[in-house]
């Protein structure tokens, strides 16, 4: 039966140290039910607390949790009870959480290897996440980080700092709206594909929206930055095989199950010549450490049948990036593996409202369909480019319906370096601002057709 429970009554209080706040608030989750913490203040916690199913966790208005070092250094602030178990938690609501990271930004991976978010889901189903806050995110921890998921939403957050606002993992129907974000890594990251540390399991992330979302440029920055507003990561693997060379987070299938290289980004290249086939955890073999990953075998990972709405780029770096890792840290697309093909990409009334010559959309996956409609460009073209470990890259369709055209001069819309790469390009009621506007295509050592309306590109 739902009950609603003062957190109070279990001791937890601003006077209380990290320790005692986090016995506190574990014991009233641990009731279940619909728990509330309505006295302001900063409550101090010094350890993860874990959520139940079909619990609601309220905080009142002028309530802030600090994180706390009073035993040592720890990653979540809350994480689900069953991401210790993959088992699946069911309707978690957690409203009005504001977190003040306090400098305890850390990947300890004590309760999962991945998984590092200071709000951390793994396997939910029916979960909300609103009104969420978090002003000092630091360069190791997401501010909240879900995966393997049914029909999640992420509704009003407002997240600044170095590290990946909103993360998903692999998950289906998901909503996220109302964001403000100043990162300086991806504002939100669909990683379907990760390293290995960034995500603990892999597999398509699907069905989704992402609407009324701002990149806002953080006060005195000089345009440096490593991420996007969105990361849209994909990649694939094979069987394992004996004598193929892997690295670094590189991931094989077999006896039934996903394998991952755990290593330094060293860029060493190991040969492997024994099957990795435990059950569960890690095992060195030919000096190579196999981690199990996860029982259910995939051999692709990307994005697909998902929606970008009323997105405002402030912040001057490429908006959308549709990708493949390729380096040190990771290799998304193993050699003579299946090709991921990233599906139905829908963008609607994106607003480019910085003045730099920056990707609007930079593509170095296969992707089918791009719908960009009733968005505002500048000077912001769309780039393909390969990947060193991939030779099909397939054709591409881009229709813009509906879009501003706001330079005044050339502007190149699509750019391509892939060879033998075929884009389609179709535009229709274009509207162009300057008189001066001209559009151009680089085919590069591909072949870009064409059916438009805009001035340069006429047939």
């Amino acid at each position: 039966m739902s009950q609603f429970i003062d957190a109070a009554d279990f001791g937890f209080s601003p006077q209380s140290t990290g320790i005692e706040n986090a016995i506190a608030l574990q014991k009233a989750l641990d009731a279940c039910g619909t728990i509330t913490v309505g006295r302001p203040g900063t409550y101090k916690l010094a350890r993860t607390v874990y959520i139940g199913s079909y619990t609601t966790l309220i905080m009142g208005n002028h309530v802030f949790v600090q994180k706390e070092d009073e035993e040592g250094p720890f990653s979540h602030v809350i994480l689900n009870k069953g991401a210790l178990t993959k088992t699946y938690d069911e309707h978690i609501s957690i409203e009005n959480l504001h977190i003040i990271v306090n400098g305890i930004d850390v990947r300890t991976f004590d309760d999962v290897f991945g998984l590092h978010g200071q709000l951390a889901l793994f396997y939910v189903k029916d979960a909300r996440i609103e009104r969420f806050r978090c002003m000092d995110l630091g360069k190791a921890q997401y501010g909240i980080q879900i995966c393997t998921f049914e029909d999640i939403i992420i509704h009003d957050v407002l997240i600044k700092g170095d590290k990946d606002g909103v993360h998903l993992g692999r998950g289906k129907r998901f909503h996220i709206f109302k964001g403000v974000f100043e990162t300086y890594d991806d504002a939100i990251a669909l990683n379907a594909h990760d390293y290995d540390v960034g995500n603990p399991e892999l597999g398509w992330i699907e069905d989704g929206v992402v609407e009324n979302c701002y990149d806002l440029s953080r006060s005195k920055e000089n345009n440096e930055t490593v991420g996007y507003f969105c990361r849209i990561l994909a990649g694939a693997w094979k069987d394992w095989e004996s004598g193929m060379v892997v690295q670094k987070s590189d991931t094989v299938v077999s006896n039934g199950r996903l394998y991952r290289v755990k290593a330094d980004a060293d860029n060493k290249a190991y040969v492997s010549n024994t099957r990795p086939v435990q059950q569960s955890g890690s095992m060195v073999l030919d000096d190579i450490n196999w981690t199990v990953v996860q029982d259910d075998v995939t051999y692709t990972a990307g994005v697909r049948n998902v929606t970008f709405r009323s997105i405002f780029l402030h912040k001057a770096r490429t908006g959308f990036s549709v990708h493949f890792d390729s380096g040190k840290y990771s290799r998304s697309y193993y050699p003579g593996a299946p090709v991921p093909r990233q599906e139905q990409l829908l963008f609607d009334n994106i607003r480019v409202l910085h003045d730099q010559k920056i990707p609007f959309a930079s593509i170095n996956t296969p992707i089918d369909v791009i719908s960009i409609t009733n968005s505002s460009f500048k000077n912001n073209r769309i780039s393909f480019h390969g990947n060193k470990d991939m030779t099909e890259y397939y054709k591409t369709r881009i229709n813009l319906v509906g879009c501003v055209f706001n330079h005044e001069g050339l502007m190149d819309l699509v750019e391509n370096s892939v060879e033998n790469k075929e884009i389609q390009v179709n535009t229709t009621a274009s509207v162009i601002v300057n008189d001066e506007f001209t559009a151009n295509l680089i085919p590069g050592p591909g072949r870009i057709h064409v059916n438009s309306d805009l001035r340069g590109l006429e047939m």
